[in-house]
């Protein structure tokens, strides 16, 4: 429990309005997406701006308490979990559109910004934000940041890593330092690349320069029916080995198509392997490639084939897909949903192997991913009234994951490591990796105190012994620095 001292400070950094500390309202911030792990937090601030934020940083560095910043709460892997009594810092209400520069192709946004009110900013110039999560409508610029979010088009467009050119960052003693610039690459070390992804725990971004995308002339958008996941499956390798590089290749699995379905009757066949496959670039160039999808799905076996006519049916078509972690709960009382990466070519095995594991423990499991760059979402259906179930739920999916490092993937494309994670984090890193991770880590946050208790499989303190260390020579010679 914070003190009474602690919580005036706070409320004269963050004003009389920015701080909450009645217990049921801190349970509101119990959980981020992923509600298997809870926590409350001690305090919840709401800072107006950076000025704010590095007060609010400077009293938990003095007073040693652990803090947590916080989005939307959309996070799928306990990201955004408070520590326990700590302190949570919420960005509802910094959400500024700082600055809108279409010559430069660049927007200034602070990190509570929602993801889709940028494209909203931009689209009466002809342009938009490229990532895309599920979470679009909802999700914020600082979230994506922490967990380098990717979406249904990063497979021609790239991350949240790809999009972010710079930023303002308070590090946790409260120092404001600044990253990247609106340029493409600045000089020195990529700072900027090294705090996307980081999960919160190396700072808070209190602002962040965005690169926008100029929209194509023409997207299509085209669905295609198989009657198994592998047909649907060799039918995106083929797309991909033609040469091909669409803005977006989705799949989904029956149970999947069923949720969605009804939730949102988006008009899908019944299938074992659904495809959306969108083309996006010059009109000409377009209309030739789908022609080349469709002779591809048709080869394949697909047979429904089925091209949007309009802005409302592509927009159909992607609402279902958008939806399906939400729908989920019209066929299942509880799910856990995952976040492997796998190749390509490796995706016929492992579908047939979960399925495997599915039958053998007695769970199902829904499929949508990001087939294009072989992002799996499998999700483990259970019951948390069966005693037990939760456990061989979450056990379950940690076995997804080490298949899917096992066939050379990832533990995560985009939903962060988190608190989920961290079990199988020592899987698919040596312990030798793991301490080099720390080294950064220690280097900007030397007390432990943001984000704490996440990424890695068991707690790190920097004054821990992590390895044999021998200066550098020209450091011995004290002509360089080094963290």
């Amino acid at each position: 429990m914070l003190s009474a001292e602690v919580l005036r400070q706070l409320r004269d950094a963050a004003g009389a309005d920015g701080l909450i500390c009645e217990q049921d309202q801190l349970q509101t911030y119990e959980c981020d997406g992923l509600t298997n792990f809870r926590a409350v937090p001690g305090a919840v601030v709401l800072p107006r701006d950076a000025h704010q934020v590095q007060a609010i940083l400077r009293i938990c560095t003095q007073h040693k308490i652990p803090f947590v910043a916080r989005g939307a709460g959309t996070g799928l892997s306990g990201g955004a979990l408070p520590a326990a009594g700590g302190v949570l810092l919420s960005f509802a209400r910094m959400t500024r559109v700082l600055e809108v520069d279409i010559p430069n192709q660049r927007v200034v946004v602070e990190p509570g910004v929602i993801n889709a009110h940028v494209t909203q900013q931009v689209a009466p110039y002809g342009y938009f934000y490229a990532p895309d999560p599920s979470s679009q409508p909802v999700c914020t610029i600082g979230g994506n940041v922490a967990e380098n979010a990717g979406g249904a088009h990063c497979l021609k467009y790239g991350f949240t890593t790809t999009h972010v050119l710079g930023m303002e960052v308070v590090l946790p003693d409260g120092e404001v330092v600044h990253f990247g610039a609106k340029t493409l690459d600045t000089p020195g070390y990529d700072l900027s690349g090294v705090f996307v992804g980081s999960e919160g725990t190396l700072g808070v971004a209190t602002k962040i320069i965005l690169r926008i995308v100029k929209r194509p002339e023409t997207v299509q958008t085209l669905l295609a029916a198989f009657d198994s996941s592998n047909a649907a499956g060799q039918t995106v390798s083929d797309i991909i080995s033609a040469g091909m590089l669409p803005a977006a290749i989705e799949m989904m699995d029956r149970v999947t198509i069923q949720a969605a379905e009804a939730a949102v009757h988006a008009n899908y066949p019944l299938c074992d392997g659904l495809l959306i496959v969108e083309m996006d670039g010059p009109r000409a160039e377009v209309d030739l490639q789908m022609q080349q999808v469709r002779s591809l799905s048709e080869k394949n076996g697909a047979w429904e084939i089925r091209q949007a006519q309009s802005d409302a049916e592509r927009a159909l078509l992607w609402k279902g897909r958008k939806a399906a972690f939400a729908a989920m709960g019209r066929i299942a009382k509880n799910y856990i949903v995952q976040d492997g990466v796998i190749p390509r070519t490796a995706l016929s095995r492992v579908l047939d192997e979960i399925d495997r594991m599915s039958k053998e423990v007695g769970l199902r499991v829904a499929n949508v991913f990001h087939a294009g760059d072989g992002n799996l979402h499998p999700m483990v259906l259970y019951d948390n009234t069966i005693p037990g179930q939760e456990e061989e739920a979450l056990e379950f999916s940690y076995r997804i994951l080490r298949l899917c490092v096992d066939n050379g993937g990832s533990i995560t494309g985009e939903h962060g490591v988190g608190k989920e994670k961290q079990e199988v984090m020592g899987y698919m890193f040596a312990e030798p990796d793991l301490d080099t991770m720390q080294l950064v880590r220690c280097a900007f946050d030397p007390e432990s105190l943001s984000n704490p208790d996440k990424l890695f499989p068991r707690p790190r303190l920097c004054a821990e012994k992590t390895g044999p260390y021998e200066p550098h020579p020209l450091e011995k010679a004290g002509t360089a620095q080094f963290f």
